[in-house]
């Protein structure tokens, strides 16, 4: 019954290694839609989400039989409770990505961002690609060494997070109330998406 479970988790770490791939791609069309005003790729992006819901339902479900019917010891146990908290975790990161997509598509035929920040958005968009690729690529081979980096590799995006604001308050900033919200959230929903990477990478260690 072990040997049945243990290759069961392996199979549920899998899933979530491809549901981690399948955000750094939302997230990596979310941004590219939102800096080069590309709707039909913001659309997609939002079109796929329910995807990653039904992902991180069926990754609940199947845990919760392996729960049921598997009585894993203590060790197994705090895993499958991880893998539910991963999932969860996960498909907050694609919601996160849609965020940014409709963005894109609300201010279409216009950019949501101002020239003079696209490039510490890019810069952003490109370190939530990089930690999503990251959380897979640990859940794939339970590297915890990986796992543990995401910690440190957030520091980039929290630095970037401040530049942001630091140009929103300073005195070259010429644009109106709604570009500045729309940056403000934008902002935020790249931190939250790099801060959930990184709770996925403590669940593992």
């Amino acid at each position: 019954m072990r040997d049945g479970l243990q290759t069961q988790l392996t199979e549920l770490d899998e899933g979530l290694a491809e549901m981690a791939t399948a955000v750094a791609t939302a997230m990596q069309k979310a941004t590219t839609a939102l800096l080069q005003g590309r709707v039909r790729l913001a659309e997609h992006v939002i079109a796929d989400e329910p995807t990653l819901d039904a992902l991180r339902a069926q990754t609940e479900k199947v845990a919760v039989i392996a729960l049921a019917l598997r009585q894993p010891v203590a060790t197994d146990l705090r895993r499958i409770v991880s893998i539910i908290r991963v999932a969860g975790d996960l498909e907050r990161m694609g919601d996160l990505a849609e965020h940014i997509a409709k963005s894109a598509r609300r201010r279409h035929p216009d950019l949501a961002v101002p020239e003079e920040v696209r490039p510490l958005l890019q810069q952003m968009g490109d370190i939530a690609v990089a930690l999503a690729l990251k959380v897979a690529e640990a859940l794939r081979t339970r590297d915890l060494i990986l796992a543990a980096e995401l910690e440190t590799d957030d520091d980039a995006m929290d630095d970037l997070h401040r530049q942001v604001f630091q140009v929103l308050l300073g005195p070259e900033w010429q644009h109106d109330v709604s570009a500045a919200v729309d940056l403000t959230l934008l902002a935020r929903y790249y931190e939250r998406f790099a801060d959930r990477a990184v709770a996925v990478g403590r669940r593992m260690t």
